[in-house]
């Protein structure tokens, strides 16, 4: 013999693939997980395996993964960044964030950090009514917070909720709902994870990169600034394009409930079409998610449901709303399948289907019209879904709302049935 073999990698075990697979799904439903606190256990988890990980981020969706003594974080990018339904959602109510909410997000996160260690949450919205009052830009943006109105203080306690749950805030005295309903003198405190504060942000350049670009443009616009953010202009050379259409499919199968098939490029139809049976078996192995394939799209099924973050039917206080318009939507959909059903109609079939005051009509909606608030959270959360679209006339159901028909009764699927 002229030279040795060198000896292949041993086999990780079935236990070793088993927590891989739990610490990759705990990145996926939680991107930012601190390392003390609910989370703890997952992140020792990810910090074994942290190497494995990494590469396998990097090498599929593209995603870059990091970890520090106090936090895990997977910076992720949606399939399609100009898509509304990545939106977060109330961890309470399960309703998704408006633009006006994520507005909020970004005003407290600059609040908490001119903050110290501690914040009260009547603190917390003063700054924030300061912001909205005080900078001109933000009045021009048509964006106004005002303490005294319910519906303000309503999103603030999302906001911070939403912040609560992933570990920028913790709660040590008080309740959130005190404050929405103004009921009691107390005020609610919260210590601030400064650390976790500190990584927030995630984007492929930096503000001050993408202000020193606007200077050069004539007029910036809002979907500049988003494709700047995020980068996913694909690289020049085949491998490289081959690369980076295989990281934007697999970014949707990953993180969108349904990827349907006249939504992609030719170019992505092509490498899917060629590469799909690798993708769904990779996918599926790493992750245990399970492909259904059906004419329109891919679903990919959270058959244990803790990847679900938004569930349908839901059995909580709106929960016999959501389905039976669903179903509605169902029937719509199989008698006229072009036809986007106007926002006015959606909210008479939702008083149809419960009594809503018109107490609890809403002003006009940037998005839906007029239309109440709470029919307006379930639209919202049925676009999140990808059950429905939003056009300029109207509501269009996507053709994965019919796995919600209402006939035959014993099909009428659960949330584990593969939207998640």
């Amino acid at each position: 013999m002229t030279g040795t073999s060198q000896a292949a990698a041993p086999q990780p075990t079935p236990d070793v693939l088993a927590e891989r697979r739990r610490a990759l799904r705990a990145l996926l439903r939680n991107p930012l997980l601190p390392a003390d606190g609910g989370t703890s256990g997952e992140y020792l988890m990810v910090r074994r395996h942290f190497e494995w990980l990494k590469q396998w981020f990097a090498d599929l969706p593209a995603w870059k993964l990091s970890i520090d003594k106090a936090v895990a974080r997977l910076r992720k990018l949606p399939g399609d960044p100009n898509d509304p339904t990545y939106s977060a959602a109330d961890s309470s109510s399960g309703t998704a964030f408006t633009r006006r909410r994520y507005a909020l997000l970004c005003l407290v996160l600059a609040a908490l950090e001119q903050m110290d260690h501690q914040a009260a949450l009547r603190g917390i919205a003063r700054e924030v009514q300061g912001y909205a009052t005080d900078r001109g830009e933000l009045r021009a943006a048509g964006l106004i917070f005002d303490c005294d109105n319910y519906d303000h203080r309503r999103d603030l306690m999302h906001v911070v909720r939403l912040l609560c749950d992933i570990g920028v805030l913790r709660r040590i005295e008080g309740e959130e709902k005190v404050f929405l309903n103004r009921t009691d003198a107390a005020d609610v405190r919260y210590e601030i994870n400064r650390h976790v504060l500190s990584v927030m942000l995630q984007s492929s350049q930096s503000p001050s990169e993408i202000k020193a670009t606007e200077k050069r443009v004539h007029s910036p616009s809002v979907s500049l600034r988003i494709s700047q953010l995020a980068d996913h202009s694909l690289p020049a050379t085949d491998e490289a394009r081959n690369r980076g259409l295989r990281a934007r499919l697999l970014r949707s199968l990953l993180d969108s409930p349904v990827l349907y098939f006249h939504e992609l490029s030719t170019e992505e139809k092509a490498y899917l079409e060629k590469h799909r049976n690798h993708l769904l078996r990779e996918v599926h192995d790493s992750t245990g998610l399970i492909a259904e394939v059906r004419h329109e799209g891919i679903a990919m099924v959270d058959d244990l449901g803790d990847l679900t973050d938004i569930r349908l039917p839901d059995y909580g206080s709106e929960g016999q709303y959501i389905l039976p318009l669903a179903q509605w939507f169902v029937r719509c959909l199989k008698n006229d399948s072009e036809r986007a059903i106007p926002f006015p109609e959606v909210e008479a079939q939702l008083r149809r289907i419960v009594h809503i005051s018109d107490a609890e009509v809403s002003n006009e909606n940037p998005e839906t019209g007029t239309v109440s608030r709470r029919t307006h959270d379930l639209l919202l959360r049925l676009r999140a879904l990808r059950l429905i679209q939003f056009t300029a006339s109207g509501v269009r159901p996507q053709p994965a709302i019919c796995r919600y028909a209402a006939e035959p009764a014993a099909e009428v699927h659960d949330d584990r049935s593969g939207i998640r």
